[in-house]
């Protein structure tokens, strides 16, 4: 007699069900969702996964602080963070300044309590109030950041999200934000 065989393929992986079992032929994702983390139900697209860019810019447009959240997070959220965010300004004598004399936002960056943080931060918060008519002028001067917004969709990369790590796409925006300044510095020079 023979002796057997020697075993060639090794058994299932332990957490692992054998492939050749006859399963319900869905695939479930992992936690994140199909797009990855920092991702959530759009509400203005029938609740597919999608991603929202908050950014923070000086006067001109430049680009100060970017972030990423998920489509159904709140933008009062965010309001601190990117305030908290701002790098500091260097290059004249004295103390070195890093927080905005007053912050502009839409409708859905107030409440009550950001607008007395900020206030206890020494910023003047023009935020148009909910419900009220927007007889603030926040328009003219707030496409600054619209068009900001604008710029960093240019690139395909940003304007819809491929990407499923957060970190990759956030250092595309990054690099969005780098190639933004360095398109205003040329045109200043």
């Amino acid at each position: 007699m023979e002796e057997a065989p020697p075993r060639v393929a090794g058994g299932v992986a332990p957490g692992r069900g054998n492939r050749l079992v006859a399963g319900s032929g869905r695939q479930f994702q992992h936690s994140g969702g199909k797009r990855g983390l920092q991702t959530g139900p759009n509400p203005t697209d029938r609740g597919r996964a999608g991603s929202k860019h908050h950014v923070l810019t000086e006067a001109q447009g430049i680009p100060l602080v970017v972030t990423l959240t998920g489509a159904n997070d709140h933008d009062v959220t965010q309001l601190l963070p990117l305030v908290d965010a701002v790098p500091k300004l260097r290059g004249e004598r004295g103390r070195p300044c890093f927080r905005p004399a007053r912050v502009q936002g839409d409708r859905a960056y107030h409440s009550q309590g950001h607008a007395a943080e900020l206030k206890r931060r020494n910023i003047q918060p023009v935020i148009a109030q909910r419900g009220t008519a927007h007889g603030s002028g926040l328009g003219t001067t707030r496409w600054v950041v619209e068009r900001t917004i604008s710029w960093l969709h240019q690139f395909r990369r940003l304007r819809v999200r491929y990407e499923r790590r957060a970190d990759i796409h956030e250092a595309f925006l990054t690099l969005g934000c780098i190639l933004i300044c360095c398109r205003i510095a040329v045109r200043a020079f």
